[in-house]
């Protein structure tokens, strides 16, 4: 597997992350000021493109979307599904689809 190819998952998600942590804080800061909230679908698409990391942190850091169970299980199947598209695409079989193998 190249490593260029590593790098560049590993700094997507790690923006991803960043990227959702701080849609995170803006939320719980509306939220908190009764001002305008980030749809729970646009929480949910960042988790799934890679920003699960960020997320995850932002309900135990901010205690933020953190008690709501229908969210919460949306919220990890978005992180499985991330997960498992990501192994795929850095699996053998993943890097001939991609032409890179």
């Amino acid at each position: 597997m190249p490593l260029n190819l590593l790098l560049i998952v590993a700094a997507v998600g790690v923006v991803m992350s960043l990227i959702t942590l701080v849609v995170y804080a803006i939320d719980k800061s509306a939220a908190q000021r009764g001002g305008r909230r980030v749809p729970e679908n646009t929480l949910h698409l960042l988790a799934l493109l890679g920003g699960w990391p960020g997320a995850l942190l932002a309900q135990r850091w901010l205690r933020h979307k953190s008690i709501k169970v229908p969210f919460l299980i949306l919220f990890w199947i978005t992180a499985i599904l991330n997960i498992a598209v990501t192994a795929l695409l850095l699996s053998p079989y993943g890097l001939q689809l991609l032409g890179l193998g």
